[in-house]
């Protein structure tokens, strides 16, 4: 057996003795350390650390006992075998009591005196790795603590008999259940909501069936409002399984009320994308975050404006908008920072400019693409500072302002043609809320038309009720190149034109009709084409996207919209 790097303490008033046991262990590789009395061996443990410790159960004025019940005060868990010349049954009891690894009589024989020695040594190494192991382990646990306690989604499992495993504050929460639920029927604590998540996991155990974010809603306590995402998987080994629930009430809330308030004054919509979008605006409505609104012409970023501001903290003051592409640099500059009387020509008194006109308030400036690098320097400082100089004037102006800026100009490109300053983009920035064309929330075609009838009926003195479907699928196959603005001008050229009470497509603009049909024809070219590259490389999609000259991606987007997959 080999003993090789062991370090043995060995504690005994006769110096033959401490020889005779330094011998057998060095025989085996160990580094022995050797004391005669309890003093001496008290010190050695205090300067050293051994993984075995051998002691005569008599020390002079000390018992081996005291070795062992001193290494037990100090925390040393090396293992301690008890030697004695004179057995008896109580001395044994004793040691064995307090803690002692084994029990040895003299004489001792070498191969019983290695064997403990070797058997001694292996169990501290398994006693030191179990205890590495259930340190990990209790990290593990007290990450896994800290982790269920952080996250905002109930998260239980339970085994297959649906007695709970674990449960987080989260889920207690939601489910309204006891704090120390671990050990009892999960079934138990759901008699006061529809059980739907007691059939999920259902089948997560009988069926091994994984379900993700399916909608409930929970009629807690015979009461409607809350509304939770449930997923439930199997556990490993099919021991049990894991049941997951985010609430979205608040959310759910949310979003019906915007779509009871999507027919506004300001924005129109029910489509998912148009959803986000209300969505952010309501993020955004606690905060005087700087806002930069895109997208194309005529897809509502005024409006936009409009509704953030009406909605933010700082709707009770003005909104103050500026087309910057409708003045020239000198002009903007005296539109933005005012001027003084007798600055330039024509300066015959003193003007306030937007940014002061905005005080308190917001400032909306459009077509922010448009500015020129002199007005975009005085915009960045103005950003950074919140203050400014009127135009011949050296008294510098401090504003408390909300800045919206907008445009249908792609600034990241025009950044890296060096048309606009990156340090200007990033302030402008902060928080983009991109506005979908309309050809891509085509579900608001209908909404957006009954919108516009209120207003039409209204201005107009008509009573049009109702569009055709003949007149609905136009509007829904045309592109609207246009957006909003262009969609209202055709709406509003049908009510002109319409003497009864529903719009059919006579009355819609010739061009919308027109172009609906190419659009149309376009569409069943392009899918006859995809289909017939498809048919013709084995619906090989890399083959056919380099055939037809477009991206995978892109064909993969055309293949859905063609229903081709």
């Amino acid at each position: 057996m080999d003993l090789s790097g062991v370090r043995a303490l060995v504690v005994d008033d006769e110096e033959s003795i401490r020889f005779v046991y330094r011998t057998f262990l060095e025989s085996k590789g160990a580094v022995v350390t050797l004391a005669d009395d309890f003093d001496e061996a008290v010190k050695y443990l205090n300067d050293k650390s051994f993984d075995i410790i051998f002691t005569d159960i008599y020390l002079n004025q000390n018992k081996g006992t005291d070795i062992l019940d001193y290494t037990k005060k100090q925390g040393i868990d090396s293992p301690v075998i008890i030697i004695t010349g004179q057995p008896d049954i109580d001395s044994a009891a004793e040691a064995v009591r307090l803690g002692a690894f084994d029990y040895l009589t003299k004489p001792v024989k070498k191969e019983k005196f290695l064997s403990v020695s070797k058997f001694a040594f292996d169990f501290k190494q398994l006693n030191e790795m179990n205890k590495k192991n259930e340190a990990e382990r209790d990290n593990y646990r007290k990450n896994l603590d800290i982790i269920f306690k952080t996250v905002k989604e109930g998260i239980l499992t339970v085994d297959r008999n649906f007695k709970i495993i674990e449960a987080n504050s989260a889920l207690k929460k939601i489910c309204s259940t006891a704090e120390n639920i671990r050990g009892n029927d999960f079934r138990e604590f759901s008699g006061n909501c529809r059980k739907k998540c007691i059939e999920l996991l259902k089948n997560a155990l009988e069926k091994n069936e994984e379900c993700e974010e399916i909608k409930i809603e929970c009629f807690k306590n015979n009461l409607p409002g809350q509304t939770v995402l449930a997923s439930a998987s199997p556990l490993p080994d099919n021991t049990g399984a894991l049941l997951v629930l985010r609430d979205v009430s608040n959310i759910v809330k949310m979003e019906s009320e915007i779509k009871k308030h999507s027919f506004s004054k300001y924005m129109v919509g029910s489509s998912e994308k148009m959803l986000k979008v209300f969505e952010l605006i309501s993020l955004l409505s606690e905060t005087d975050t700087t806002v930069l609104i895109t997208g194309e012409s005529g897809t509502g970023k005024e409006l936009a404006a409009k509704f953030l501001h009406s909605n933010g903290i700082r709707s009770s003051n003005n909104l103050v908008a500026i087309n910057c592409s409708a003045f020239s640099e000198n002009l903007l500059e005296s539109e933005l920072f005012g001027h003084v009387k007798g600055a330039f020509t024509g300066a015959y008194k003193d003007k306030p400019g937007r940014f002061l006109n905005a005080h308190n308030g917001t400032l909306f400036l459009d077509e922010i693409g448009d500015i020129s690098p002199q007005i975009q320097i005085k915009l960045l400082r103005f950003l950074q500072e919140m203050e400014f100089e009127p135009v011949g004037s050296d008294k510098t102006l401090k504003v408390d302002v909300r800045v919206i800026a907008a445009t249908n100009k792609n600034l990241k490109e025009k950044v890296e043609n060096n048309e606009f300053r990156e340090d200007l983009y990033y302030r402008l920035n902060v928080v983009n809320i991109e506005l979908p064309p309309l050809r891509e929330r085509k579900d608001d075609i209908i909404p957006l038309f009954e919108h516009f009838k209120t207003e039409f009926n209204s201005k107009m003195g008509k009573r049009i009720k109702f569009i055709s479907n003949e007149a609905v699928e136009i509007l829904y196959n045309y592109n609207w190149p246009g957006n909003i603005r262009e969609f209202k001008h055709s709406i509003e050229h049908a009510f002109v034109l319409c003497q009864g009470d529903i719009i059919t497509p006579e009355y819609l603009p010739r061009d919308i009709i027109t172009n609906s049909i190419k659009d149309t024809n376009n569409d069943l070219n392009e899918k006859r084409l995809i289909l017939e590259t498809l048919k013709k490389t084995n619906w090989n999609k890399a083959k056919a996207s380099r055939i037809l000259g477009i991206s995978r991606q892109t064909l993969y987007r055309k293949m859905k919209k063609f229903i081709l997959e």
